[in-house]
């Protein structure tokens, strides 16, 4: 927090400006004051031994009320970033280890090397995906093959072995009726022999049994053509078919495989690729900014990086900003539009604030559990403007014109309210005030003053009744913050244990 109060002079005064966290809020104001009470009453206890127990003692500093403008603002230090950063990532999948870094703030052209990564597990990979890509194009090809002595099987067994064997059983079943035909002859010519009387009884039974002997084969030829034709020729077709359909899938799977293999050996080539990072346009290169609670970048030699992890940003410089964050207190009151001063190192610049963050990141230790709100202040393009560079940015809140302000030291809050003290011809004389917005240094008189009174600063150094109701504020404030003080002692184990 930081105080800028522009000298007062006869004529209308300049806009006084100063820092504060809640310029509306009554607790600020009362804050303010009791601090000023606090420090009034070392300084009296110190300098004036007995300020404590006289109604008013020594020459008194006092101040003439007037009108003038009043500026309330904000005022946090940052540092420069680009709005605009184009990152450089790790495309490597898992985790690698850097070898090599560029160091940061280094002007590159496009192709120069910006980070190496190990490359011997990436190697390894390469050669294994290459073995397996052989193999898996050695597989397709069988299958392949296999795949057409599949489709012409078919065909080789209608046009070859099935009609091979039914013309077979064909002649054989000719064969046999033939054979039917021959044996009825022989049977009918030794029946009318036998009753000639030139064959005897015996043959004419062993040409009835040559008869039954050959019209069984016919019947077994005529079998064996319809067992062909119904069963085996429609077994045979599904056999060749299901083999075709087996065949097929693992010749798509095949193909799955290969092209799976070629994937991998061209994903591990691109990635061992990978493994060198150039840059692809001219620029400054700089390292991301740390985590709130590390001491170092995320990237140096010898760290191990993930996959998509932001390894280096090459901003752009003619989109630079200020990120600061606004406490909580008063965040209500930073809008985007507001007027905002940017002072670097070597110069001044007038803009406003682009936006506020409408919720907060969570606070922890290495923030003391203060809650602040980030806000971004866009710069306008100018050389010279680097990421890093330290700002301040103060943002102007408010501006009251025409206004009668009283200093904060020259007012005293009790139970009862505000009051100040105007200095008579006769003597100080107790004031009743209402106060608006304020900064560290002034506040707003609303009521209880006119232009041209004369206050007393430091009342309680110097008027006995200033300071009996600051020591009542003090004395009624003391058990307040040392309860504050118990509950924040008893919640550090908590928190402690939380962030462990």
């Amino acid at each position: 927090m930081s105080i800028d109060v522009l000298p007062e002079t006869h004529s209308r005064p300049e806009p006084r400006r100063s820092q504060q966290h809640s310029p509306q809020g009554g607790w600020w104001i009362g804050g303010l004051l009791a601090l000023s009470v606090v420090a009034v009453l070392a300084s009296a206890a110190a300098l004036l031994p007995g300020a404590l127990s006289s109604g008013e003692t020594g020459s008194k500093l006092t101040h003439t009320i007037r009108r003038g403008d009043l500026v309330v603002t904000v005022t946090e230090q940052g540092t420069l970033e680009s709005g605009n950063n184009t990152e450089i990532k790790c495309d490597v999948r898992g985790f690698s280890t850097v070898t090599w870094v560029i160091p940061g703030g280094t002007v590159v052209k496009p192709g120069d090397e910006l980070v190496r990564l190990d490359t011997k597990v990436i190697e390894e990979t390469v050669s294994l995906t290459k073995t397996n890509l052989h193999i898996a194009t050695a597989t397709h090809a069988r299958t392949k093959a296999n795949m057409a002595k599949a489709e012409i099987a078919i065909d080789a067994y209608l046009e070859g072995r099935y009609r091979t064997q039914m013309k077979r059983l064909q002649r054989e079943l000719a064969i046999a009726e033939t054979n039917l035909r021959t044996a009825d002859k022989m049977l009918n010519h030794s029946k009318l022999m036998f009753k000639r009387g030139y064959v005897t009884e015996l043959e004419v039974e062993g040409n009835a049994f040559t008869v039954t002997q050959a019209n069984l084969e016919l019947k077994v030829k005529k079998t064996e053509i319809d067992v062909l034709e119904r069963f085996t020729k429609e077994m045979e077709l599904e056999t060749f078919k299901g083999n075709l359909r087996a065949t097929k899938s693992k010749l798509a799977a095949d193909v799955a495989g290969l092209k799976m293999e070629e994937a991998r050996r061209a994903r591990a080539e691109q990635e061992l690729a990978a493994c060198v990072i150039t840059a692809e346009r001219s620029g400054l290169v700089i390292y991301p900014s740390a985590a709130a609670w590390k001491d170092a970048p995320d990237i140096a030699e010898g760290v191990t990086v993930r996959k998509d992890q932001v390894l280096l940003l090459m901003p752009d410089l003619s989109k630079m900003q200020v990120k600061v964050g606004i406490h909580e207190s008063i965040i209500d009151r930073i809008k985007p539009g507001l007027i905002a001063r940017v002072t670097l190192p070597d110069r001044t610049l007038e803009t406003e604030v682009s936006s506020v963050a409408t919720i907060t990141k969570p606070a922890g230790w290495w923030t003391g559990n203060v809650v602040k709100y980030d806000t971004i202040v866009e710069l306008p393009s100018e050389e010279g403007l680097k990421p890093g560079m330290s700002a301040e940015v103060e943002v102007i809140m408010a501006t009251h014109e025409d206004v009668l302000t009283i200093p904060v030291a020259a007012v005293v809050e009790t139970e009862e309210g505000r009051f100040c003290w105007v200095q008579t011809a006769e003597r100080a004389e107790r004031r009743s005030l209402q106060l608006g917005d304020s900064n560290d240094v002034f506040i707003i008189v609303e009521a209880g003053l006119k232009e041209g009174d004369e206050v007393v600063l430091n009342p309680a150094a110097y008027i006995e009744e200033a300071q009996t109701d600051a020591l009542k504020t003090l004395d009624e404030a003391e058990p307040s913050e040392s309860d504050s003080s118990e509950s924040s002692t008893e919640s550090r184990p908590e928190e402690t244990s939380t962030n462990e």
